[in-house]
């Protein structure tokens, strides 16, 4: 063979006249020819096997040049014949390689035949490819999911081929072809063809779906074949970044092609290459580049889940991203370094490198936690949660990272709020200090373990000695001294020194007499350790003389100085065996070694245990803290915010951690949530945590599961109580198999059979209640029961239980259900009525803190439950007063003697004495509670059985008329006859309604009613509080007056007075917040009778005690945002609230206006009036208040329209305000707008109204900081006017100050202002600014009321434009506050009247 064929870079290469010995395509055949030369192609191939490519290859060319005129068919034989070629050369090539005689021509001519067949094969591929991939978008499935048939079948066929020809190039690539080229250099144009087939295919939408799996894995290996064996690395590391910016299905595809290149191929290098390739990005292109850094950021996470190990060597590239723009980098890069924490730096087995490692990439995760874009936050928040799951924190590192996830619930970000959540329910459910987490119950043991170190340590220090030194090396310190001080006793220098050394001489002879020579060097050496050098000299000298056979002291027969001394070395330092003797009887010794090493040890595992009781007790400190705020967030609007800190509640509680009820009780509530998630977040939460018991038998679960609701009911208030029912009804409705079983439970523990507490008791009959709901016969079957066990014989000794049993009986009542069938009662002699009318009765007459709180229940539920109810209650009053005149009476006998000595002129006070303050309060609790229940039972229980037997009777006229009369009827006028059906009905009702009012009005309180007869001793008991001092019985009575207020019109206009009086006089801040949520009943019944009382009502929110401040505001919340009440500028005592000292008040002042922002223009309407009031001299709030109050209430203020009415109204004010005080408000008012263009337009126009005020700081300042807030992000034009506006502040701000006039400004003004200049020193008042501000004085106007110095004048305009009117600037009269007083002429009258709702909506509502 004597020519070469070279891989084209264009296909058209080849019919160009190439170079020496160079393939040139010679016959390019036909279309229509092409099917002929297709079946000589595939009969050679079978007869010549795959080396027939050589005289075919322009066939397969020719499919290729005419690729988009040719058949599908013949591009499918066309592409089957290659396949076939690539195999067999796969399946010939590996014996003719492995032979050692292959000759250069055979070389040549296999390789040409490798390099024709993959090129065609390759281009083909392709081409379809490309036919597919368009075809693919043609036949996209639409609506119906249905696709073209020619287009589907193509494209499924397509699928399967191309699997087939990967699998060929693979088998082929795979052996070592290398030796067909000279030099085994595999040409560049080869490798090209084969990778950009591969790239080509990759670019397809579809490559990352799950059915395209084996054609992924199939390039993933091709290409891996090219790295390892063809020098494909650079080329490959290159384009996987191009792809990457282009194509985004591709980050998955390639982090898993990456991954294993590395791994399966051992090509490491190629992760560095990529990465540096990503690393040399800059932070400006990779910020423009939105799409390309998506698939970065995606690729290296990916990467980093795959082969974290192999991401450490190139890290430090990456890292350099993080202090770049991208905050989709920072992402990835915070990513790559949790995977490498979780996954390769975790462990005890770490070396100090990879600690250090550790330490660094933990440290940069920590900075991140406060990355400038919340997204970052949020992730690495989400990182550290992974790490923490994972338990690859390391513990020294547990209370930091705790500290700062507590500071990201903060965070103003919802995504980094919730990371946060689950970063601290991570911490709590994998923490490594205890199974329950309470600082209280770790103080007591970090302080006795901390006493007890503090001990060791002292102890330890008492024993130990200096650090022991050798005898040698002390007596080499001692030497010089010693030698000196032998010298001076051998040497004496006066006769007085010679008579002392002759007395210590004596002394040591008498002293040392009867020991022995081993006593004495030991004393000798004693003197020496304590520098008692002369002592030991003298001695030794003595010693001599009193033993001179020994041995140690032998050598002093001759005293010299070098006898001497060596006498003292040898006692000092002596022999090996003489100095563990002698060690013996010196002072401190050191411990031996191995007793040192068993202190020491002891010392440390002390040490550990106090340091790990000091980390536990932070991190319980910390959890706690977390919770804290957690709870706060489960009334945030966010829905994904509450279901996070639903979940965390959860979390805590399962693992004990202290005060987790705590957040489990605060979110029951939300089961009223009008977000289905969030209600069904808390169901699921309740059922995981009370409703799924643990346990062997069905019986074992019951115990559990009612135990796990009877604690959750333990001093459970009644809302608590209320919302438990909901989910508890749920599970009994659900029918579930623990029914049965759960109710048998609570009746054994109702009725005593199982021992349990008072608590527990009464828990089990209210969850009795709450199954009777769903099904009424629980409780119905055994009313009997109920009644012998609470309400029987023993029924004085608990009320709280009777109570409790008469809340479950009421849950089987029609007032539960809504039943359109005729009532449920039970007859008057039923022995629920006699146990609750004979304890009922009893009880007025003791004195039992729980009886009225029974006593409410059992009316209640008499009135709900038995036929003829009044008629019962009616003989419970005379019984109860009855049996209260009999104790009077015995009272009497028994004092009879003192009342004969008293003075006859006290006759009343002793009378008022004989009676039991308590029982007197407890029967007029009584009277009101009946005369409440009559009136509700009378517009409840009355009308609607009126209105059901109405119904019956219109039914069944309805069903003796026939069908004729029907027929009749429908021939008229269909819209006539429902017009007059629906008078005829409203008649009806009204007729019913007016019956009801009637006797209310008439009858309940007529001289016959026994009603009546309490009332004149309600009034008496209320009116003088001096005579009846006891707080039970003032707090009874009134709330007993406001009872019998209720049933009709006259009695409350009769006693309105007192009420309020009560109200404003009353020294018991109980009976003021009682007597507030009864005038907010009857400001309901009665609006026209307590409209003129409105602003009393406001003034108890001034109240001084903070519970009466906390029920007038809940009480007036609920009035106006009811529509009740009329909104007007007494709101501005709810204003005030904003800054209580009390949390819960404040909260509630929060709400009452952001409910109001939600009613259309009513604190826009509102907003000059609060300011008028709150800025007056009078009230005397500080200014840093004042902000406060109208940043919140101008934050309400949204649209440009209102800031542009606001703005022109509160510049008219500076006219006439009076001092500087005002002034400043008026100014920081303005500052606190969100001023926008027209708004700012319009604060130039009222120029005139405030310009002379600007030399007041307090006025200046904030309208400066007007146009700083202007400035931003403001157009160049409107930017000017800005500029212009703030330099004529400043002109003026400053000839003020320093009373100088610039020439040059005085022409800058001319030109800006004309003649106006005059205006700017001194604003005249209008005329009629003043006559309106001095008839204020008199008459205060509803947007003054009682400040005449802030009154709008009205300004004439020539122009007409849109006015926008407040509601509050409108003229209307009120009336000055007062007292509320028994004084007639004192009373309000009524100036609005309000009209009433209909009885009917109200009965219905």
């Amino acid at each position: 063979m004597s020519w070469d064929f070279f891989v084209p870079v264009c296909v058209g290469d080849l019919v160009k006249t190439g170079g020496i010995n160079q393939y040139v395509v010679q016959d390019v055949v036909p279309p229509k020819q092409l099917p002929s030369q297709l079946s000589k192609f595939k009969a050679a191939l079978r007869s010549q096997g795959p080396m027939s490519i050589l005289e075919h290859f322009d066939t397969g060319y020719s499919v290729l040049q005419h690729f988009n005129s040719v058949d599908l068919g013949v591009k499918e034989d066309t592409l089957e014949l290659l396949v076939q070629v690539v195999s067999g050369l796969a399946v010939s090539l590996p014996a003719l390689l492995a032979s050692t005689s292959l000759s250069a021509a055979e070389r040549k001519e296999k390789l040409n035949a490798v390099k024709m067949s993959v090129f065609l094969l390759c281009k083909l591929t392709e081409n379809l490819e490309s036919v597919s991939y368009r075809q693919n978008i043609i036949t996209a499935p639409g609506k119906g999911g249905k696709k073209g048939k020619a287009g589907g079948e193509g494209l499924l066929q397509w699928d399967s081929e191309r699997e087939k020809v990967l699998q060929a190039l693979v088998q082929l690539l795979q052996l070592d072809i290398r030796c067909l080229w000279n030099l085994s250099l595999v040409e560049e144009e080869f490798i090209s063809c084969v990778t950009c087939c591969c790239y080509k295919l990759l670019e397809n939408p579809t490559i990352s779906h799950v059915k395209s799996k084996p054609t992924r894995d199939g390039i993933i290996h091709l290409l891996g074949l090219l790295i390892k064996k063809y020098n494909h690395l650079l080329g490959a590391s290159v384009k996987v970044i191009q792809l990457l910016q282009h194509f985004e299905q591709l980050p998955s595809v390639f982090a898993q092609a990456v991954s294993v290149w590395s791994t399966e191929y051992g090509v490491k290098a190629i992760i560095g290459e990529v990465i540096r390739e990503i690393g040399q990005k800059s932070s400006e292109d990779l910020a423009r580049e939105g799409s390309g850094v998506k698939a970065f950021a995606y690729f290296l996470s990916e990467l980093s889940a795959l082969v974290p190990e192999f991401m450490i060597p190139n890290i430090s590239v990456l890292i350099t991203h993080l202090e770049g723009e991208s905050h989709t980098m920072r992402v990835a890069v915070c990513e790559v370094l949790g995977e490498i924490l979780v996954r390769v730096l975790c462990g005890d087995s770490l070396d100090e490198s990879g600690k250090s490692d550790r330490d660094r990439f933990f440290d940069i995760l920590q900075e991140h936690l406060h990355d400038t874009h919340s997204h970052v936050r949020a992730r690495v928040l989400q990182v550290y949660a992974r790490i923490v799951n994972s338990k690859a924190l390391p513990l020294c590192r547990y209370s930091e990272v705790m500290e700062l996830a507590v500071g990201r619930l903060m965070d103003k970000s919802i995504n980094a709020v919730k990371s946060a959540i689950q970063l601290l329910a991570a911490f709590i459910a994998h923490n490594p200090y205890s199974c329950k987490l309470s600082s209280a119950d770790l103080k007591k043991p970090l302080e006795k373990e901390t006493a007890k170190l503090r001990e060791m340590k002292m102890k330890l220090e008492g024993q130990a000695p200096v650090t022991l030194i050798k005898a040698s090396e002390l007596w080499a310190a001692m030497e010089p001294e010693l030698l000196a001080t032998v010298r001076t006793v051998l040497e004496p220098t006066s006769e007085k020194k010679e008579q002392q050394d002759d007395e210590e001489d004596g002394d040591v002879e008498e002293e040392k007499a009867e020991e022995d020579d081993r006593a004495t060097a030991v004393k000798i050496a004693q003197y020496l350790r304590i520098n008692k050098y002369r002592n030991a000299v003298q001695l030794c000298i003595r010693a001599h003389s009193c033993f001179p056979e020994s041995e140690m002291f032998v050598s002093l027969s001759t005293l010299t100085t070098e006898n001497i001394m060596d006498t003292l070395a040898l006692i000092f330092k002596g022999s090996d065996e003489d100095a563990s003797e002698i060690s013996q009887n010196l002072p401190p010794t050191p411990q031996k070694e191995g007793d040192k090493d068993g202190v020491d040890g002891e010392l440390k595992k002390q040490e550990m245990l106090v340091q790990y009781l000091r980390d536990t007790e932070t991190f319980a400190l910390q959890v706690e803290r977390a919770i804290s705020v957690i709870n706060s967030m489960l009334y945030w609007k966010t829905t994904s915010v509450v279901q996070e800190s639903v979940q965390f509640c959860v979390t805590v509680c399962e693992f004990s951690v202290a005060n987790s009820v705590s957040g489990v009780r605060k979110m029951l509530p939300l089961v009223w949530s009008t977000d289905a998630a969030i209600k069904d977040a808390v169901v699921q939460a309740y059922r995981r945590l009370y409703l799924n018991p643990q346990g062997d038998t069905v019986r074992l679960k019951a115990q559990t599961l009612v135990d796990n609701l009877s604690e959750l009911m333990v001093d459970a208030s009644l809302g608590t109580i209320q919302c438990l029912e909901e989910i508890v009804q749920e599970f009994f409705g659900s029918g579930s198999s623990l029914q049965s079983t759960v109710v048998q439970v609570l009746w054994e523990r109702f009725t005593g059979k199982r021992e349990t507490s008072v608590l527990h008791k009464r828990a089990a009959v209210l969850l009795l209640g709450m199954a009777a709901r769903a099904e009424r016969e629980v409780v119905l079957s055994n009313l009997d029961t109920l009644c012998s066990v609470a309400l029987g014989e023993k029924v004085t000794e608990d009320f709280l239980l009777a109570r409790d049993t008469v809340i479950t009986i009421c849950s089987i009542t029609d007032h539960v259900r809504q039943s359109k069938r005729a009532p449920f009662r039970l007859p008057q002699d039923h022995q629920l009525f006699t146990c609750l009318t004979q304890a009922i009765a009893d009880g007025v007459t003791m004195e039992d803190p729980y009886w009225q709180s029974f006593m409410e229940q059992a009316v209640r539920l008499i009135y709900f439950l038995a036929e003829s109810p009044d008629q019962l209650c009616s003989r419970l009053l005379q019984r109860s007063a009855r049996l209260l005149l009999d104790q009077i009476a015995e009272h009497a006998e028994v004092n009879g003697d003192v009342g004969q000595i008293q003075d006859g002129s006290q006759e009343p006070n002793e009378q008022g004495e004989q009676v039991n303050c308590v029982c007197l309060a407890q029967l007029l609790a009584l009277c009101g509670c009946v005369a409440f229940w009559q009136v509700s039972h009378l517009e409840r229980s009355v009308s609607a059985e009126l209105r059901r037997r109405r119904g019956e009777t219109e039914e069944r006229e309805e069903k003796e008329k026939g069908p004729a009369s029907k027929a009749k009827q429908q021939v008229a006028s269909e819209s006539a006859m429902e017009e007059e059906l629906g008078l005829i009905g409203a008649s009806a009702e009204d007729t019913e309604a007016e019956l009801i009012r009637k006797i209310c009005e008439t009858e309940l309180l007529a001289e016959e009613n026994l009603l009546s007869t309490f009332l004149p001793l309600l009034v008496k008991v209320c009116s003088s509080p001096g005579r009846y001092p006891h707080p039970q019985l003032m707090t009874a009575a009134c709330l007993a007056l406001s009872q019998y207020m209720m049933i009709s019109p006259s009695v409350c206009e009769e006693n309105i007075r007192l009420l309020f009086t009560v109200l404003e006089r009353s020294t018991l801040p109980v009976v003021r917040a009682n007597t507030i949520i009864a005038l907010g009943d009857l400001t309901v019944r009665f609006p026209n009778i307590l409209e003129p009382w409105t602003q009393n009502l406001y003034a108890r929110l001034s109240d001084e005690v903070p519970s009466v401040r906390q029920t007038a505001v809940t009480v007036l919340t609920q009035l106006v945002l009811k529509d009740v009440l009329k909104v007007k500028g007494q709101v501005s005592e709810v204003a005030v609230l904003l800054i209580d000292p009390e949390p819960h008040i404040t909260s509630l002042a929060l709400n009452f206006f952001n409910e109001l922002a939600t009613k259309d223009n009513a604190i826009y309407n509102l907003l000059p009036d609060i300011i008028s009031r709150l800025s007056d001299p009078e009230r005397g709030m500080s200014s840093e208040d004042f902000n406060i109050i109208m940043k919140q209430l101008f934050s309400y203020i949204t649209k440009e329209r209102q800031t542009e009415s606001l703005v022109e109204k509160l510049c008219q004010r500076f006219r006439t305000a009076k001092n500087e005080r005002q002034w400043c408000d008026l100014a920081m008012s303005l500052s606190l707008l969100s001023m926008c263009e027209r708004g700012f337009k319009r604060l130039q126009e009222c120029w005139e109204c405030y310009s002379d005020k600007l030399t007041e700081p307090g006025v200046y300042q904030p309208l400066h900081s007007i146009t700083a807030k202007l400035r931003r992000g403001a157009k160049p034009q409107f930017k000017a006017q800005v500029d212009e506006f703030e330099k004529r502040l400043t002109a003026v701000h400053t000839r003020g100050l320093e009373n100088v006039e610039s020439p040059e400004m005085d022409e800058e003004n001319q030109k800006e202002r004309g003649s106006t200049e005059k205006t700017v020193m001194r604003t005249p008042l209008p005329k009629r600014g003043r006559q309106k501000a001095k008839r204020g004085q008199k008459k205060p106007s509803v947007s003054s009321d009682g400040d005449d110095s802030f009154v709008t004048p009205q300004k004439s305009r020539k122009s007409k434009k849109p006015v926008i009117t407040f509601s509050s600037d409108e003229e209307e009269e009120e009336e000055d506050e007062e007292d509320a007083v028994m004084a007639e002429s004192e009373t309000p009258k009524v100036t609005t009247p309000i009209a009433r709702t209909s009885r009917r909506a109200r009965l219905r509502n």
